[in-house]
């Protein structure tokens, strides 16, 4: 069933530009300044580290063709969860809804606030990591030091701000995610200009390497956790003006503007930064701008970064909320949820619970574990999503077009080589997205099972 009419609650108040900038707020935030150096640790060559990233923006291209489609098709509240839920049933909605809430958001919401806060005690000359930190077998289980209270109360105020209004917390959106822009702008510019770099650590290692390499499929896998968010505006889809034009739309220019920005980055971190210094390293921005310019400036851009890594939190915290809204609309999670407070017109309920699960993650979860779990599932459920379409295509005899049929075949196939070679080489990222998935599936049927006796 086809529901275009306006959530029941939410109001339409979000114009092309503000749906743009969520979507580059997304977009743009903890993967691009963490990931370069994982990937380059896995390739060992600059040129694959850059073809990586190009790949990377075209699979997030196409998907975003798709989502645009589907975000037009279904111009509600929720996106994932109301695109699979029209596709192939309320239990494949609902366990998108479960990942979202776990895996779409939370966890990349905790991941986000740990390294905000990595880069702001880098800027400070601290190390954060002063406190207690409970371990089991020397492994890190539940942390309380200065860098893990900080990122939990980040999650909390930017969650408190988005609880007051779609208005505000857009406004908010926008002047962070401008500030992003102008900092990355900035910092390319001047780094190719002024900058301490060399044009020699382009060169290709002396090791012989091709595009279909596993090492290469994998580290795919931390460039899509890089570019999820393509699809945020399709999550805010009951709140945006005109949404058959605005939203696909917002999809497009958003991907294709963060596409550019990413090779331009990792051009500069290249640039920056010898491939054995760059390799393995989490906070890669920090020690580029470092080499850049010296270590005051360095801190100086750091500090600049943090910020603006803000944008990307506070993107998540107002977009997530969304898709638990629209499940317990449709009476597949705690009514409570499905709320709007009268005052603010905002789901507040789900913004705090997500901010509760966002700050257990960030008290018991490493940056690193992340990420590899998040980018493996997303790519699973954004796979499942655009194979949805094509089963609205080939069901109700849809006119797609060819361009957005090829781009939907490329999508899904390519996202199933990653996780083909991802599985073989990261056997536990599988192990707990099943888990993931199994708890979901557990939830369902007892929503499922509580409704019809409601209903009974």
């Amino acid at each position: 069933m086809n529901r275009s009419e306006d959530s029941p609650g939410l109001r339409r108040e979000l114009g092309l530009f503000s749906a743009v900038v969520l979507v580059v707020a997304n977009m743009v935030g903890t993967g691009i300044f963490t990931t370069s150096g994982f990937i380059l640790a896995e390739l060992g060559d600059p040129k694959a580290l850059l073809w990586c990233w190009l790949i990377g923006g075209v699979f997030a291209f196409c998907g975003a063709l798709i989502y645009g489609d589907l975000g037009a098709m279904f111009p509600e509240a929720g996106g994932e969860y109301v695109f699979l839920r029209e596709s192939f049933g309320r239990w494949a909605g609902f366990l998108s809804g479960w990942i979202s809430l776990i895996v779409g958001f939370s966890a990349p919401i905790a991941a986000a606030a740990m390294a905000f806060c990595a880069y702001g005690f880098g800027a400070l000359g601290l190390s954060g990591e002063v406190g207690w930190v409970f371990t089991v077998k020397d492994a890190p289980v539940f942390s309380l030091t200065d860098r893990s209270l900080a990122a939990a109360f980040v999650i909390f105020l930017i969650s408190l701000l988005h609880r007051q209004g779609v208005a505000f917390g857009a406004r908010v959106q926008n002047g962070l995610t401008l500030f992003k822009i102008g900092l990355i702008l900035l910092f390319t510019g001047t780094g190719f200009w002024f900058g301490n770099g060399s044009a020699t650590h382009f060169a290709s290692s002396a090791e012989s390497f091709s595009l279909f390499d596993a090492r290469f499929a994998v580290s795919l896998i931390f460039v899509s956790f890089a570019y999820s968010g393509w699809n945020a505006a399709a999550y805010l889809g009951g709140e945006i003006r005109r949404p058959g034009r605005n939203i696909p739309m917002a999809l497009a220019i958003g991907t294709v503007a963060v596409v550019c920005l990413y090779l331009l980055l990792n051009a500069l971190f290249v640039y920056a930064l010898p491939v054995d210094e760059m390799a393995g390293t989490l906070d890669v921005g920090l020690l580029a701008a470092k080499r850049l310019y010296g270590e005051p400036f360095g801190r100086l851009f750091s500090g600049a970064i943090a910020v603006g890594l803000l944008s990307v939190l506070s993107a998540m915290i107002m977009a997530g909320p969304r898709v638990y809204y629209a499940m317990a609309k449709d009476r597949l999670f705690f009514a409570r949820f499905g709320r709007v407070d009268p005052a603010a017109n905002t789901p507040a309920a789900a913004v705090a619970f997500q901010g509760v699960i966002a700050v257990l993650l960030v008290l018991t979860a490493s940056f690193e574990a992340l990420l590899v779990y998040i980018g493996f599932t997303l790519s699973f459920f954004s796979a499942l999503t655009v194979a949805g379409w094509l089963r609205l295509r080939i069901r109700k005899k849809l006119k797609g077009g060819f361009v957005r049929t090829a781009a939907a075949v490329f999508f899904v196939a390519g996202n199933l080589w990653i996780m083909g070679f991802s599985l073989a080489s990261r056997p536990a990222a599988a192990g707990f997205g099943l888990a993931t998935l199994g708890a979901g599936l557990a939830v369902y049927l007892y929503f499922s099972r509580k409704q019809r006796k409601s209903s009974g």
